[in-house]
């Protein structure tokens, strides 16, 4: 008998065969009326050798776009040729999405409270099985995330592009806009590279809405990423349109008074110092505040709300040393998703 080309995948005591899939709950807790809550992880193990690649949503429990991306690249067809091991986990947050919201029962923001410990408080506990039976098997992984409610986000990256492996995976992504985004203490990303696993985040449309561009881009960001591990033969229409633009920092604008807020710069736009974004008005009509921007870049985030108060964040602007580097990859970006 012929041996088998490599060995068996096993998480939480589930034996995944080479060339097959499963889906594996990993114990969690109990909620207060005894229902049990367990972590879901779907596992493709590849029949060859290769990377072992994390995809990950929903850490953020109101950000619903990865779900949906990992639901779609789970079901791509290319997806069934794999090289190496694919570990998606949809929602890691369960509370939060059970309940539409960012956070856990106990308040505490699970992406600032990695790497966790087996004793600590519930997002602690959480972050701590998500660590050790998950990202400490990955050789790779990407953390997809939206803005917070009542914001939207331009498909973007955000990695720490010190790091050549994860500068490789951000650039064969494909989106626009890359943003060297220093490590913050307590969040996945940071934990999961200080355990050597490169890591970068997806960044892409707005809490509790599917947005159809920032899925679909992700779905094809990711096959990208795959396609340049291995993992995939990648088809010649599933190659990066353009070369994203590196942003080095970004600032937020933000309200000068309160008011109503009415937004002139869109997603995606390039600004320029001294440009107006936008104005925010008295609701009696007597005043009016130009909102203008401070840069010269791109429009990553804005505000969706339009009463705002003295002091919110109404657009996060991208630096970017080309400027017109930019808008030829986000031009290029939109056409590619308003033909497709």
């Amino acid at each position: 008998m012929a041996k088998p080309s490599r060995e068996p995948f096993v998480l939480g005591g589930t034996v995944v065969a080479p060339g097959t899939r499963a889906t594996i709950d990993l114990p969690l807790s109990l909620l207060s009326d005894h229902t049990p809550i367990t972590l879901t992880v779907q596992v493709i193990h590849g029949a060859r050798p290769g990377p072992t690649l994390i995809i990950n949503g929903a850490v953020h429990g109101d950000e619903v776009n990865g779900v949906e991306i990992i639901r779609r690249v789970l079901r791509h067809s290319l997806v069934r040729r794999l090289a190496g091991t694919l570990i998606a986990v949809p929602i890691v947050n369960v509370y939060g999405f059970l309940t539409n919201t960012r956070y856990l029962p106990d308040r505490r923001d699970l992406n600032r409270s990695f790497p966790g410990s087996p004793a600590g408080s519930l997002a602690s506990r959480l972050a701590h099985l998500f660590m050790s039976e998950i990202v400490t098997r990955g050789t790779h992984g990407i953390d997809l995330h939206t803005a917070a409610i009542h914001r939207s986000n331009f498909p973007q990256i955000r990695c720490d592009l010190s790091n050549p492996e994860v500068r490789k995976m951000a650039m064969s992504f494909g989106v626009p806009v890359v943003l060297n985004a220093a490590l913050r203490d307590g969040s996945l990303r940071k934990a999961a590279i200080d355990a050597g696993i490169p890591f970068l985040v997806y960044e892409a449309g707005e809490a509790l809405r599917f947005d159809e561009v920032a899925i679909r881009a992700g779905v094809k960001g990711i096959i990208r990423v795959m396609g340049d591990l291995g993992m995939i033969r990648q088809r010649r229409r599933d190659e990066a349109p353009a070369v994203p633009v590196i942003s080095r920092s970004s600032v937020w604008v933000r309200a000068p008074e309160g008011g109503i807020f009415r937004a002139r710069a869109k997603l995606g736009a390039r600004v320029i110092t001294g440009s107006q974004l936008g104005t925010i008005a008295s609701p009696f009509g007597d005043s009016e505040f130009p909102i203008d921007c401070p840069t010269n870049g791109i429009v990553i985030g804005r505000n969706n709300l339009p009463n705002v108060n003295q002091g919110d964040g109404i657009f996060n602007i991208a630096r970017v040393d080309d400027p017109e580097a930019a808008a030829d990859a986000i031009d290029i970006f939109q056409d590619d998703w308003e033909q497709s």
